[in-house]
């Protein structure tokens, strides 16, 4: 059932859903494009965290963002808006959070617990950025998969000098350990490289250990008060960045950066980074529960030597 024909031909006001993490509004910035596209006169509201919202900015495809922390209800988007999509995940629970805002038409994966609203097959095969270009090319709503660029933010200093590592991850499962990500500084500040170590707020006590472990200077701690912004400005200057299958991993496509990404338990042909071989993605061929409490047995496999060889490769010599 395609969008033509039907009464969101030309919509004043889109609601789309997405209430997820860093990685997940990067890799939905091709739809959002595409659906901004496909109608440029529409206001167009993204119901995601409120500290995605200049970053969602900057990507061009919203005009703003409506603040939803997790998945459930969405009490700050405008009720009875001409369209709502669902970019969130397959339902029930966030068809159930759009279906409650009475939208004029609900753009959304079918679900066998809203048997009344159509919608494609969800597809558990599909990398992240394909699946939610195929769901709009299935609405007759074109984007491209490719269409993942973002600009650098303007006013912050240059950092094209920095190697970043960023040691956090969104579960135990995907993070590799502290005193390996210590042990790779370690051995690329030896070699001449300035190394910068990225957290959040909340990832403060990594951050440190890490800069301790590897006998780094304090300043090699990335202040996370700096903002998001900032950090996109970073990424978007430094040689090379080393981090786990996380957000910030997003970031590098985005902004066209030498990454090495250590994977886990969720293969790279679902989460990985799309680009030109710049991104180099290791993984052990293991999958498992990508939010289990514990490090992945998989992501433990991956040394400190294979880290190095790829991250040197990628470097080609750190001046």
């Amino acid at each position: 059932m395609a969008l033509s024909g039907s009464p969101a031909d030309d919509p004043r006001t889109i609601v789309v859903l997405r209430a997820l993490g860093l990685g997940d509004l990067l890799t939905a910035i091709p739809a959002l494009r595409g659906l901004r596209r496909r109608y440029p006169a529409a206001r167009l509201l993204l119901a995601a965290p409120r500290q995605y919202r200049e970053l969602a900015l900057l990507s061009g495809g919203v005009d703003d963002v409506v603040d939803t922390p997790e998945l459930g209800p969405i009490p700050d988007a405008p009720q009875e808006p001409d369209l709502a999509v669902n970019l969130h995940g397959r339902g029930p629970q966030s068809i159930t959070a759009l279906t409650a805002l009475r939208p004029a038409m609900l753009l959304t994966h079918h679900h066998d617990d809203h048997p009344d609203i159509a919608g494609p097959p969800w597809r558990p095969d599909l990398h992240e950025v394909d699946r939610w270009c195929a769901f709009l090319h299935w609405a007759g709503i074109n984007c491209r998969a490719d269409d993942l660029k973002l600009d650098r933010p303007e006013g912050f200093a240059d950092n094209s000098d920095a190697v970043v590592l960023h040691p956090g991850a969104g579960a135990p499962a995907r993070q590799w350990p502290a005193q390996r990500y210590a042990a790779v500084a370690a051995a690329l500040a030896g070699e001449g490289c300035r190394v910068v170590v990225t957290g959040s707020a909340a990832e403060a006590a990594l951050v440190d250990e890490v800069v301790t472990r590897a006998g780094l200077p304090p300043s090699a701690a990335w202040p996370a008060a700096a903002g998001l912004p900032a950090l996109v400005a970073l990424i978007s200057d430094c040689r090379l960045l080393i981090c786990g299958d996380t957000g910030v991993g997003h970031l590098a496509t985005a902004t066209g950066t030498p990454s090495v990404l250590l994977f886990g338990p969720t293969p790279p042909k679902l989460w990985g980074p799309r680009g030109d071989g710049r991104h180099v993605a290791l993984w052990a061929g293991d999958c498992g529960d990508p939010h289990a409490g514990t490090p992945d047995a998989g992501l433990l496999l991956l040394s400190v030597p294979r880290v190095l060889d790829a991250a040197r490769s990628a470097l080609v010599g750190c001046p």
